[in-house]
């Protein structure tokens, strides 16, 4: 039997065009009001999902791992396609015990000893791009200056050669989204397996040559007792350039856009009212980069009031959870000083980002560049929004920063 009609404005979360042509919190709204768990209709001749809307919903779903499997996909379009054959190889799409082992690897290749290094390079990258910019008038912030400080990051970590630097992000920016209404699925899986095939041949070549790198450093580590194949290894270096350059970028837009569009915050932030840290959060919860994660139910549930059936798809909606009146007072007020800032952009739970804290440590270093260089900071054209359900951003903006 069919879960009943969800009794919210009846809009396709699997259409990308959906999140530009209508105003997402406004919607989300609506529904945590309404009915903050809900079943979405089939689509397109695609299964129906349930769709979780709520703070305290959401984080319990994160939490209940056993229940709610990541191992057939975490992205709610790849599970409409019959789930993802990354699973159990790749650390975000692996569930337990397998997936402990492999995080406590990955893990080990964000140790302080590997990021304060990697951390600083970010700092000193971020301050030269930041005063560069502060002379040469109106520019795309995302092209110019937000798509080069995330890949970098991410390519320094694994000790990616500066060569392939730029067909890397070519290919990870086609991989999730798109900047037309209509994105190409087969460009899209054809730039993923480009990155995989590319992480396959170095994989190979640090297990041949092993260096005091990460990728030689996860060639090396064993998981349930072996070795990881080349594919492993390619799928994690994968996932850790997804989460390194596509969100981090889409951050960084997104926080020149608030700062830029709340003259009294920035105001705040280069006079020291409000401190670095507390800024760094707040542009995480407003930016919240992965709308969405999803989940396969394993067993029959009760979530937010509702029952789940096991094999039903169960989607997380991060970007409302971080605007929960509930948890979050005045939430589409950017206040930089917001505390305590208990957000959600990392995910929760066991599933909690391996990458946290380098994606902290880049905007800490865009938002002390910020402060150093840059007096002033002026739109000066419409930013233009990336298309895609899973991701939220800007694929231009453009500004002026007046310098100091």
């Amino acid at each position: 039997m069919s879960p009943p009609v969800a009794s919210v404005p009846a809009l396709d979360l699997t259409d990308p065009a959906t999140f530009v042509r209508n105003d997402p919190h406004e919607f989300w709204r609506t529904v945590r009001e309404r009915e903050p768990v809900y079943w979405h209709g089939p689509t397109g001749g695609r299964q129906g999902f349930w769709v979780v809307a709520g703070y305290a919903d959401v984080q319990a779903a994160y939490n209940d791992a056993e229940s709610l499997s990541s191992g057939r996909g975490t992205v709610l379009d790849v599970l409409l396609r019959g789930g993802d054959p990354a699973g159990g190889k790749m650390l975000a799409v692996t569930d337990r015990p397998r997936h402990r082992e492999l995080r406590n690897v990955l893990l080990r290749a964000f140790s302080p000893r590997v990021l304060r290094d990697v951390a600083t390079k970010v700092s000193e990258r971020t301050s030269r791009l930041v005063r560069s910019v502060t002379e040469i008038g109106s520019f795309d912030f995302a092209t110019e200056l937000a798509e080069q400080i995330p890949m970098h990051t991410i390519c320094d970590l694994l000790s990616i050669p500066e060569r392939d630097r730029k067909d890397l992000l070519e290919w990870n920016k086609r991989a999730l989204s798109s900047e037309e209404p209509e994105g190409d699925e087969l460009d899209a899986s054809s730039a993923r397996n480009e990155i995989v095939l590319y992480f396959m041949q170095l994989a190979q070549e640090r297990r041949e040559n092993p260096g005091d790198d990460v990728i030689s450093m996860i060639a090396d580590a064993e998981v349930e007792g072996r070795q990881l194949t080349l594919e492993e290894i390619a799928l994690n270096c994968y996932s850790l350039i997804l989460g390194g350059d596509e969100s981090s970028r889409m951050t960084a837009i997104t926080a020149v856009l608030a700062f830029a569009e709340n003259e009294d915050q920035w105001r705040a932030l280069i006079s020291g009212e409000v401190s670095v840290a507390s800024a760094v959060e707040e542009v995480l919860r407003w930016s919240t980069p992965a709308m969405h994660f999803a989940r396969t139910a394993t067993r029959d549930l009760h979530l937010g009031g509702r029952q789940v059936r096991a094999g039903d798809i169960v989607t997380l909606w991060n970007t409302s959870a971080n605007n929960d009146e509930s948890a979050f007072p005045s939430p589409r007020v950017f206040t930089p000083s917001r505390h305590p800032n208990k957000h959600i952009s990392f995910g929760h739970g066991p599933h909690y980002c391996v990458g946290a804290y380098l994606g902290r440590a880049e905007v800490r270093g865009l938002l002390t560049a910020l402060v150093e260089h840059v007096r002033d900071l002026e739109l000066t054209g419409e930013p233009a929004r990336i298309y895609s359900n899973f991701l939220f951003g800007y694929s231009s903006l453009r500004v002026r920063f007046h310098p100091r």
